[in-house]
């Protein structure tokens, strides 16, 4: 019998959504098996009936549930609750589900601040007011799912990688749990390290870093090495997916910037690089700017409308 699943998208960009598409062949292979009982990026099914008839939200039982996306509004905590309510077992997709994501960043000003900067700012009317009618009102901050419900699997990436979707739902099949290995984007990294201590200051990425494009990225000099905040050392590895290839942003020839999220679930992005900077003996004054180090992760209270941690 095929196993069912129900898929939800909350505070996000539908990334997560289009990592499931590029699964490609190996989706057709597993569609067999599956059965998509709700999943608004492939399917119409409405959470209060196809004709809107529903008192109560109602999405289908499953199996197995993904959800995207941090929350951020009533709706978005509505959903996820009857998500965790149906599903056996649920599965936060994406940075944005397993640490706030980029949404999360808004967590450095308070809604009053939000609406001040876009319905009161000097090209508006001063005296317009924030659109209330039909919208679901927004909570304090931007959350990550397992502040409000209980995760079972996270499977972070900004979007996941295919490979770990696949990887993961392979799993589910088989009754297994599947299980990411706890490594960092370092661990992972085929570039060329020379040792502590060369570098004393953060410079800002304003210039190319040295490497010769006719040459592969294991014949590069390590980008932190080079100067560059590279946020590798705190973030988790998978961006490369199961083909063994260079992360994919140093594939680029540019920096990590951490969309993993952190190498274990309750990690602090910017806490551990600051103390890595320190011990490497790196003048951590020289940062243009901390709290882009939790530019993915900034939910838990990382981030704080206060600006502090």
């Amino acid at each position: 019998m095929p196993v069912k699943i129900a898929g939800e998208w909350l505070n996000s960009c539908s990334g997560c959504e289009i990592a499931i598409l590029n699964l490609g062949e190996t989706l057709l292979d597993l569609l067999p098996e599956l059965d998509f009982v709700h999943i608004p990026v492939l399917m119409d099914h409405k959470h209060y009936g196809q004709l809107g008839d529903k008192k109560h939200m109602d999405i289908p039982k499953a199996t197995v549930g993904l959800v995207s996306g941090g929350i951020r509004n009533e709706e978005h905590l509505e959903v996820a609750h009857e998500m965790r309510k149906k599903c056996d077992i649920l599965i936060a997709l994406g940075t944005c589900a397993t640490h706030g994501g980029i949404p999360a960043l808004i967590n450095s000003y308070t809604n009053e601040e939000l609406f001040d900067q876009y319905y009161h700012t000097e090209s508006t009317d001063p005296g317009a007011e924030v659109p209330g009618n039909g919208l679901s009102p927004l909570l304090d901050r931007c959350y990550a799912l397992d502040e409000q419900i209980k995760v079972d699997i996270y499977l972070p990436g900004c979007p996941p990688h295919p490979d770990q979707i696949g990887g993961a739902i392979l799993a589910l099949l088989k009754g297994e749990t599947p299980e990411l290995p706890f490594r960092s984007v370092c661990d992972t990294c085929p570039t060329i390290r020379e040792g502590k201590g060369k570098v004393k200051e953060i410079r800002r990425f304003t210039e190319a870093p040295q490497f010769d494009p006719e040459k592969p990225v294991s014949e590069m000099r390590c980008l932190l090495e080079q100067g560059y905040l590279c946020a590798g050392p705190v973030t988790r590895a998978g961006c490369a997916g199961n083909d063994g290839e260079a992360p994919r942003c140093i594939s680029a020839r540019v920096p990590c910037r951490g969309c993993y999220g952190p190498v274990r679930q309750n990690g602090n992005q910017l806490m551990d690089m600051l103390n890595a900077l320190v011990t490497n003996g790196i003048d951590i004054s020289s940062l243009p700017d901390r709290n882009s180090l939790l530019r993915f992760s900034g939910a838990h209270n990382r981030l704080t409308a206060k600006g502090g941690m």
